[in-house]
């Protein structure tokens, strides 16, 4: 599956973005559990928010919970995360990963490795 992340762009602190991944390829993104990661200098790719191949359960990073919202429209091959209330902390390249959920490793994974399908990264930018 092919993943192409967008709608970054620079904001305000306490404004509000909606990034979209879109999916193609590789049979419907239905299939794939999908989370969005993120990755500020100098520090590691950090996992923000996933969902399960339904939308039946999302999980989110403790920096972003109550803020954030993913969601994913499988009809039209793409996901969401909605962010709310953004400062400075928040800014990053922000990617859209998809991984097949198997018996050893279900559902949403917080670790960037057992995500094999990656998007190309939309940027973020919070002044202050």
């Amino acid at each position: 599956v092919q993943l192409q992340a967008s709608g970054g762009g620079l904001v305000q602190a306490g404004d509000s973005l909606r990034l979209s991944c879109a999916a193609s390829g590789g049979g419907t993104l239905g299939a794939y559990v999908i989370s969005w990661f993120r990755q500020s200098p100098g520090k590691g790719r950090e996992f923000v928010a996933g969902i399960t191949e339904s939308g039946d359960t999302t999980h989110y990073a403790v920096p972003v919970k109550g803020r954030f919202t993913i969601s994913r429209d499988n009809a039209k091959n793409t996901l969401y995360l909605q962010m709310n209330s953004l400062n400075p902390d928040d800014a990053a390249i922000y990617f859209c990963a998809a991984r097949i959920s198997t018996s050893f490793g279900p559902g949403v994974r917080r670790n960037n490795a057992e995500y094999p399908y990656w998007g190309q990264g939309t940027l973020v930018t919070v002044s202050s």
